[in-house]
């Protein structure tokens, strides 16, 4: 009986491991954000759902998502691998769970300017350091199916900034969708970035290539544009620059869908 239960717990890790089998096409949302927690017979257990989501994330903030496995999670909450379960079928359930945990960490009930594109830079902002405080975030939206409480919240408030735009409902949705596409996008760059950013020396020799490429004359634009005046290059600035292209690029008015 014993190496049966091991063998089960063992076959399970493998697929949260892995992120086998069905994971979050199978999840229903309204049973997994609207339904009770099933918790199994007996006792009450010494854990929940949010003790479980919260250990993940500190799992994921201080080793990577690859850290995040059901025998991780149940160690850190003092239970059994399998009575996890109960709350977390597999990894892209507890994924789900995750973002939203974080996302609860989004302001949702500031007032707004009522300048859409001022309000949607400050929501790009509040996203940006929502990620770089969570690094694994940019990888988990990426493969995320449903909207959690938290989730929801945050996007009623930029819906609500997009309001003066006029555009109709769907075209709010493809413009947040965008922001936050580029926004992890960005931040994903930007960690891999500052995870290999270059001694004085190797950019001193990149610098001296270039010199010597555009010093040929074939490359005419490229040259040109290495000419022209440098801007800061602070991670905080050059997102900000990015940020400004894309909202201020934004034509609401040539939207017809």
């Amino acid at each position: 009986m014993v190496s049966a239960s091991r063998s089960g717990e063992e076959r399970g890790e493998e697929n949260v491991t892995r992120g086998d089998g069905d994971g979050a096409a199978g999840v229903d949302p309204q049973q997994l954000w609207l339904s009770p927690v099933r918790s199994g017979r007996g006792r009450k257990p010494a854990f929940s759902r949010q003790a479980i989501t919260t250990a993940a994330v500190a799992l994921a903030d201080a080793e990577g998502l690859e850290a995040v496995t059901m025998r991780r999670v149940a160690a850190q909450v003092g239970a059994g691998v399998m009575s996890l379960y109960n709350y977390a079928p597999d990894k892209e359930t507890l994924l789900e769970l995750m973002v939203d945990h974080v996302s609860g960490e989004l302001p949702a009930t500031d007032p707004l300017t009522g300048d859409w594109r001022t309000d949607l830079k400050a929501i790009g902002h509040l996203q940006r350091a929502l990620m770089l405080r969570h690094p694994w975030l940019p990888a988990a939206l990426s493969s995320r199916r449903s909207l959690g409480p938290r989730t929801l919240a945050f996007l009623e408030r930029a819906l609500a900034a997009l309001r003066p735009t006029g555009l109709d409902g769907a075209a709010k949705l493809e413009v947040f969708a965008q922001l936050t596409g580029f926004v992890a996008a960005h931040v994903a760059h930007e960690i891999a970035q500052a995870a290999t950013a270059q001694s004085p020396d190797r950019a001193a020799a990149e610098a001296r290539y270039l010199a010597a490429v555009v010093a040929d004359g074939h490359h005419p634009e490229l040259a040109e544009a290495l000419a022209a005046p440098g801007r800061p290059l602070t991670p905080e600035a050059t997102f900000t620059r990015f940020l400004d292209r894309l909202i201020d690029g934004l034509d609401t008015d040539a939207d017809t869908g």
